[in-house]
């Protein structure tokens, strides 16, 4: 019986967050393939500046995931002030970030994308894209911080509803200023920033008032104050800093990724950025496991319930096992059609299928990373142990691999993709052994 209530609360939080992300990665899918029909400058583009986006994206998910540790281990504790100046505090943080990511993108874009290709063409419409797209980084950190709290409070479900809504405003805006439908001009690319702008703002609403809602409904009331009482500042900082670190390098090294897929050819790089939206959908299919480990077992650890957490963390690491196997098998018999979709050369849509197949291997791997570093031992605040171990794995084994296989060895874009997701197996490796040691268990 206990087991079973532990698995519903799992469904609670995992399935819409689940289903929140394939629904995002569904609609990206459609967006890529509005892009795709505008041949493969403008879908490499995209991906470049969406690349520098995603560093930002990262870095704004390393202050929600420390929020949740907090959020979690407070709620789990009976302690809703601190839980409420936890979220005040990394909101702060969070819009601060996007602020500088903000100027930045604004007044560097050629000069960012250029560090991506050489094609001046393709340099050129990236830049202008991420400029346009950079507005969005403020709303953006809103929609993260408070989805995270409402998830902390296991309502999951108000997240899903209002990105499910987003997304569809997105799709329209795109068909509508891509092509120059319904009354609206047809701009390309830069329609498909303007979109994902609007979205954001939309979710950002939506988000607040149904906070609001949710808030009034139970009857709970929110103070905003940045400023901790039971957690010392410093070690808060000692929670974020190596958080920051793992998610910027990790970014920055998807950014390295980018630049030599980029370097290697424009068909591979855009071969390359058609997978990216299916690598999003099975990994968010499980995604919302991690989220469910993250809030339920840091809530055990405030607790003190350290044994229960570990039999809890093992249940949650298998039940992701599984379902990446399950996942993977079905992407090698529906690659060939996800890439018949798009209106590319055929060498590309080719070698896209070869980097969905070289995924579907690796995948198991990434997805149980994904939860033992990014949910299970991360939700005890041993941050700076995920971090040691994420750089090892990322910059000792993967970059090196990447930049010898591109620009030493000449191989295929393929097999550059297959060396570097070596990196995967060793992290495991490391993040097991922490896992089975069981000192990553603690109470803030």
């Amino acid at each position: 019986m206990r087991r079973y209530s532990f698995l519903e609360k799992v469904l609670k939080i995992a399935l819409p967050v689940a289903l929140q992300s394939m629904l995002q990665a569904s609609f990206s899918i459609v967006d890529e393939m509005m892009v795709g029909s505008l041949g493969s400058v403008c879908v490499a583009a995209v991906g470049m500046a969406g690349k520098l986006s995603s560093l930002y994206m990262v870095v704004i998910g390393a202050v929600v995931s420390v929020a949740g540790i907090m959020m979690s281990q407070y709620l789990g504790a009976n302690e809703k002030q601190e839980s409420d100046r936890s979220f005040s505090l990394n909101l702060l943080v969070a819009l601060l970030i996007g602020l500088l990511f903000t100027a930045v993108c604004l007044t560097l874009p050629n000069r960012l994308m250029g560090l991506y290709s050489a094609d001046s063409e393709t340099v050129v419409t990236a830049a202008k894209y991420l400029k346009i797209i950079s507005v969005g980084y403020l709303p953006y950190a809103v929609i993260m911080m408070i989805s995270a709290r409402l998830r902390c409070m296991e309502n999951a479900v108000t997240p899903l509803v209002c990105s499910l809504a987003a997304s569809a405003v997105n799709t329209v805006l795109n068909y509508a200023l891509i092509f120059g439908k319904l009354g609206f001009s047809s701009i390309g690319a830069n329609g498909a920033a303007i979109a994902t702008v609007i979205s954001q703002f939309f979710n950002m609403l939506l988000l607040l008032a149904g906070t609001f809602a949710v808030n009034r409904k139970s009857g709970l009331s929110f103070r905003f104050s940045p400023v901790l009482m039971q957690l010392q500042f410093g070690e808060y900082l000692s929670m974020l800093l190596p958080v920051l670190v793992i998610e910027f390098m990790w970014s920055l090294s998807e950014n390295v990724y980018a630049s030599v897929y980029g370097h290697i050819g424009t068909p591979e790089s855009a071969a390359m950025t058609l997978t990216y939206p299916i690598q999003g959908l099975m990994i968010g299919a499980l995604s919302g496991l991690s989220q469910a480990a993250g809030i339920l077992i840091g809530k055990e650890l405030g607790r003190k319930e350290y044994e229960t957490a570990y039999r809890k963390s093992k249940y949650l690491v298998y039940c992701a096992l599984v379902g990446s196997f399950v996942l993977s098998v079905v992407l090698v018999y529906l690659m060939g059609l996800y890439t018949d979709m798009f209106n590319v050369e055929d060498y590309v849509k080719r070698v896209a299928q070869q980097i969905l197949l070289v995924f579907a291997i690796v995948s198991p791997v990434k997805v149980l990373n994904m939860i033992l570093g990014g949910g299970i031992v991360k939700s005890g605040g041993r941050t700076k142990t995920v971090m040691i171990i994420e750089l090892v794995g990322t910059w000792g084994v993967g970059v090196p691999l990447a930049l010898l296989s591109a620009y030493v060895w000449h191989l295929p874009i393929p097999m550059v993709y297959f060396l570097l997701s070596l990196e995967e197996i060793v992290r495991l490796v490391l993040m097991w052994i922490v896992f089975v040691r069981k000192k990553w268990m603690r109470k803030l």
